[in-house]
């Protein structure tokens, strides 16, 4: 697993999501905590993962685990870019605590506080609990009662019936902003508070609903597990996203096409190396599993990436894919120049792109036109390129 710092490069407010994964169900899986056990081919931990790793707006993911799962926690999180598990305590409420107080070197602005049983957390609801934090001190997504309630004693007779009227479901990703939570938990230590909202609102807050997901369920039962399975039992779900990107030609005796190196009088000017094709794949990638852009994970501000070959970014968009339990199913890239020509090079670029994300060789198409000496790249000005990328996912 990739754990070099456990950060995206992005800007804007740096928001952490804490996974907590500490739990010892076992009643699920004979020896397995239900976190690890399998849900579509995948440990059950390693669903919501990818989803943070995949949203362009979490800079970064730690997961709480209880000391004796690593083996099962690194076999969940391999390949993802996560930052250091860290251990959880005796109950939920002390292991969100301590993921808290372990972030503070990292000093977030805002915090996502996620439960590892629940899976299907969707790209959406992430979106709007983050878009409601700016103006409030917390946010959960929720969806409203719709059964009715009633109330009963041990023995089981109904001894009354609950208004639903006002009446919430809550789930998690629970958003706050990371210092008001962090002091919530300190000051709530030892009392047996159901959620993270629960200890914003002990310490006098106010918190704010948005609309949660049916799909967004909670694992507790074996008939919990066996109906998320059905979900994998259906054909999936197909998605095609498209990216496009220009480069200035500039100073150079090559250019680097699909990782190619092709002799030219110019070099092509740009943060990294300027791969042009590799960006634009990569762009494809990202859009056709609602992950932004390459900018927004590999910003050109960020010196880090001076120079940098772009495999690293078109790995790591096929990771992503990977991570969500899909695949790529096809990749069709265009580029589009007067010069250099790029047929002689189009067999070498298709079977490098191919190589980058471990794909069968018919799976990438590669093609080259002109502008018949129209616009920017007719004047020898620069190159573009355009994809689509055609990608199965769960459905």
């Amino acid at each position: 697993m990739t754990q070099e710092s456990g950060e995206k490069r992005k800007g804007g407010p740096r928001r952490v999501a804490l996974v907590v994964a500490a739990g010892r169900g076992y009643r699920l899986g004979g020896q397995l905590p239900k976190q690890y056990l399998t849900l579509g081919g995948r440990p059950i931990l390693r669903h919501s993962l990818a989803t943070f790793a995949a949203h362009p707006d979490v800079t970064a993911v730690r997961v709480v685990i209880h000391p004796d799962d690593r083996p099962l926690y690194e076999q969940a999180a391999r390949g993802l870019d996560l930052l250091e598990p860290v251990p959880g305590g005796a109950e939920r409420q002390d292991s969100v605590r301590l993921g808290l107080e372990s972030l503070e070197d990292l000093a977030p602005d805002q915090v996502l506080i996620h439960d590892a049983a629940r899976p299907f957390l969707s790209l959406g609801v992430i979106d709007r609990v983050i878009a409601a934090l700016d103006d409030h001190a917390g946010v959960i997504p929720a969806l409203p009662q719709a059964d009715t309630l009633k109330r009963a004693d041990s023995d089981g007779r109904i001894t009354g019936t609950v208004d639903r009227a006002d009446l919430w479901r809550a789930q998690t990703p629970q958003a706050f902003h990371y210092h008001p939570i962090l002091d919530a938990h300190r000051a709530a230590a030892g009392q047996a508070l159901t959620d993270d909202a629960a200890v914003l609102e002990a310490a006098g807050e106010s918190v704010r609903l948005v609309p949660g997901a049916e799909d967004n369920v909670k694992i507790t039962t074996l008939d919990d597990l066996r109906r998320a399975e059905r979900r994998f039992q259906g054909p999936g779900e197909i998605r095609v996203g498209n990216g496009f990107d220009v480069h200035a030609f500039g100073p150079g005796d090559h250019v680097i096409l699909g990782g190619v190196a092709i002799p030219h009088s110019q070099g092509l000017v740009g943060h990294s190396d300027a791969d042009v094709a590799l960006h634009t794949l990569a762009d494809a990638i990202y859009g056709a599993i609602a992950a932004g852009d390459i900018g927004r994970h590999f910003p050109p501000t960020d010196d880090r990436w001076k120079g940098a070959p772009s495999d690293v970014f078109l790995r790591h968009a096929g990771g992503l894919v990977e991570a969500l339990g899909g695949r790529i199913l096809h990749l069709d890239l265009t580029l589009i120049c007067e010069r250099p020509k790029v047929g002689p090079h189009r067999a070498a670029i298709a079977a490098r792109i191919a190589e980058i994300l471990g794909l069968d060789g018919g799976r990438v198409s590669v093609k080259a036109t002109t502008t018949e000496k129209l616009g920017f790249t007719g004047r020898g000005e620069g190159l573009a390129a355009q994809a689509t990328a055609t990608v199965s996912l769960p459905g």
